[in-house]
């Protein structure tokens, strides 16, 4: 998919995604009953495997918009750290201090509009991670298509020392995944299987 003109004071185009491609622009009109929110939209394009035979048959492609509003217009849209990357960057909207064990509900400054069908997840960011022991509570977040509020983060420490985040720098991932729409069946009995109830450990070392 090819960048999209910019209509807004932002605009960016991101290829080769993996199968993936992303068009971010921020456009008219600006919600007046709250003056500071921008108001845009982000579209992704995702390719979908096509069992043809021959192979070689071209992929079709689904565009999803998602609407989004900057609550804190300072902060920049959401966007990938690099192109071909899955998730989009969430940022802080606040500066704090987390413990060692600590837990924190961070705002983000960010809220989203997408159809139903796809859900959006909340992912860690593995240097904070690797670095400092950052993780989230609930990892994945899961936001689902019915939310309008603000996104939050919840930021946990898992190391031994307090990290300083600071306002607008990177904490999570969001990353939009389509559904599937199951059809439930009650049984008495469940079909059999090679693993049959074998749970936790069932594997061996």
């Amino acid at each position: 998919m090819a960048g999209a003109a910019a209509t807004g004071s932002f605009a960016g185009s991101f290829t080769d995604r993996g199968g993936v491609d992303a068009v971010i622009e921020e456009a008219p009109p600006v919600d007046h009953r709250y003056p500071s929110r921008a108001i845009g939209t982000v579209r992704m394009c995702q390719d979908s495997i096509s069992v043809v035979d021959p192979p070689g048959c071209p992929t079709k492609c689904a565009e999803v918009q998602v609407t989004f509003t900057r609550l804190d217009r300072e902060l920049p849209a959401p966007e990938p750290a690099r192109p071909g990357d899955a998730g989009f960057d969430l940022r802080s909207a606040e500066a704090l201090d987390l413990g060692a064990g600590g837990r924190a509900s961070v705002p983000t400054g960010l809220a989203i509009a997408f159809p139903p069908g796809y859900a959006a997840l909340v992912l860690p960011r593995s240097g904070l991670a690797a670095r400092h022991g950052i993780g989230l509570v609930n990892a994945p977040g899961l936001i689902d298509s019915g939310y309008r509020g603000e996104i939050r983060v919840l930021l946990v420490n898992h190391g031994d020392e307090a990290v300083q985040i600071s306002r607008g720098e990177r904490i999570a991932q969001l990353m939009f995944v389509s559904l599937a729409d199951p059809h439930w069946e009650e049984a008495d009995r469940l079909p059999d299987s090679e693993r049959g109830t074998g749970g936790f450990g069932s594997t061996g070392q």
